[in-house]
């Protein structure tokens, strides 16, 4: 089978083109670079010692992407292309819908003319807000109170509209939570341009010495340290989940929703302290205010892919820190070391 991944190159991207090769399919990336390295593609051909099609495209170009469905017999979509970055979102409110919305506008048109319709969307757990009950289940109101979390509901509900209007298409919209971990081999992980916004990835820089301290937000939650709890989940049982989706939208039409979680949550000094297990290190941090619209827990019921899709996660937060420090400590510069 031929798939197309939108933003193959970036984080979850790349750990999902492995998985897919792995499988036996055929990938075509599009990916405009924006937010990845084209030495993540050249990685994924190491790992996996196969070659494939890259294009350097914007999902807003609309010419560019009927190059890609006009040169190549496309069966699915993986749609990961889109700005993530919430504070950004916030402070370019427009660029976020732009680019995340228009481009997934143009994608499904451009998918339509070339009769496919089986696409796997890469959307968030965002979705669900502030909401206080614990676990999240797919069929709770959804409230995202920042516009990255709009875009992706918005694009749930353009391809709700879609499936209402032809039932030929089948699509999986796919909830994450809070993905961390690299590929086993080191070679491709997460690489945030500048500061990273999210902890692992932050508490890694400060293993590594690129940044100095950790700045926890918060410790006077109701949880047992204080600390916010969320679900972290190893990207690779990650990339599984859309392998797992992807059979699931070949064999059947409509649009299901399902949160990729581990069913349960840790604590940021948890996820510290294993980390600091993983390199051999101390984390220095230290406690400052709560952010706004920060929540004390937050962790997935996932029943729902287990029993549909037959998938769960499989991988622990220790493997998770082992792998991603093994990751930064070879590439303590990312991609552009």
């Amino acid at each position: 089978m031929a798939v197309l991944v939108t933003g193959g190159a970036g984080y979850i991207g790349s750990h999902t083109c492995v998985e897919l090769i792995n499988a036996g399919h055929e990938i075509i990336i599009a990916d405009n670079l924006s937010n990845s390295s084209e030495v993540s593609i050249e990685r994924i051909k190491e790992i996996t010692g196969s070659d494939f099609k890259f294009y350097n495209v914007n999902l807003l170009d609309r010419e560019g992407m009927e190059k890609v469905f006009s040169e190549n017999s496309i069966d699915a979509v993986i749609h990961f292309a889109g700005l993530k970055a919430v504070g950004e979102s916030v402070e370019k409110p427009l660029y976020y819908y732009q680019n995340n919305v228009t481009g997934t506008l143009i994608l499904c048109e451009v998918m339509q003319k070339y009769d496919v319709k089986n696409i796997v969307f890469s959307s968030s757990a965002t979705v669900y807000g502030m909401s206080e009950q614990v676990p999240l289940t797919e069929d709770q109101p959804l409230n995202p109170i920042n516009p990255y979390g709009r875009t992706k509901l918005m694009i749930e509900q353009i391809l709700n509209d879609l499936f209402v209007s032809d039932n030929e298409w089948s699509v999986a919209l796919l909830r994450y939570f809070n993905p961390f971990g690299a590929h086993k081999s080191g070679k491709i992980g997460e690489d945030p341009n500048g500061i990273p916004n999210n902890l692992m990835p932050y508490v890694s820089q400060v293993a590594v010495g690129k940044l100095d301290t950790l700045k926890v937000f918060g410790n006077d939650y109701d949880t047992p340290d204080g600390t916010g709890v969320r679900d972290y989940i190893h990207v690779v049982d990650l990339a599984m989940g859309h392998i797992k989706a992807l059979e699931k939208v070949m064999e059947s039409n409509g649009v299901n929703s399902y949160n990729l979680g581990t069913g349960k949550g840790n604590s940021v000094l948890e996820m510290v302290t294993a980390f600091e297990k993983a390199c051999g290190k101390k984390i220095p941090y230290v406690f400052v205010e709560r952010r706004p619209g920060d929540v004390a827990e937050s962790y997935a019921d996932a029943s729902k892919a287990k029993a549909e899709l037959g998938w769960e996660a499989k991988k622990g937060v220790e493997e998770m820190s082992e792998d991603s420090w093994r990751w930064q400590s070879n590439n303590p510069n990312g991609f552009r070391g």
